[in-house]
């Protein structure tokens, strides 16, 4: 009976080992066919365009807008932490077309931007309002909006700079109960 059972055993390891080396012979030629297969596309200098690959074209100038800032940075000097700094940067379109401003981004939370959402036609003005809050901020500053518009380039970036002086340790509001 122990015999019966240590051969079927040892039938059954045999015929396992036979599954999986057969197994393995069939994904080595699958793999061998990929790479012969990627070989002949290499070599064939031939390029292949994904289906949902999108045409693109060079912009014809005449069909952009385009920035004229006379100031790019706004220095702030130097202000006390928790003061909030509000600065309009003005342009004018000296492009051939409405400029359209599709988003502005701004380098960190501290700044948040507003802008014209209507498109500004040619040598027209327009405006990108920059907020910069200096609560929790000190030393040097520098936030950037990013402004993404149908100009070449399509990025333009403005920035605001100053200093920021931290609060005094022990003037700010005492925190915990208080005696009295």
């Amino acid at each position: 009976m122990k015999i019966n059972v240590i051969h079927t055993a040892l039938f059954a390891v045999a015929l396992a080992l036979g599954t999986s080396c057969s197994q393995k012979s069939e994904q080595d030629a699958k793999i061998q066919a990929l790479e012969d297969k990627i070989a002949q596309l290499e070599s064939s200098n031939t390029t292949v365009t994904p289906v949902n690959a999108q045409s693109t074209q060079v912009a014809d100038p005449s069909t952009l807008g385009a920035f004229t800032f006379p100031e790019m940075e706004y220095d702030f000097g130097t202000i006390n932490e928790g003061k909030v700094i509000e600065h309009t940067f003005t342009f004018t379109n000296t492009g051939q077309s409405p400029l359209v401003i599709s988003n502005i981004t701004a380098s960190c939370g501290c700044t948040s931007p507003d802008w014209s959402k209507a498109p500004v036609k040619p040598g027209e003005e327009g405006f990108v309002k920059v907020v910069f809050n200096s609560t929790n901020k000190s030393g040097s500053q520098a936030p950037t909006v990013s402004i993404q518009a149908n100009t070449n380039p399509s990025v333009t970036r403005l920035r605001l700079k100053g200093s920021v002086t931290p609060k005094v340790a022990g003037a700010s509001t005492p925190v915990g109960p208080v005696k009295r």
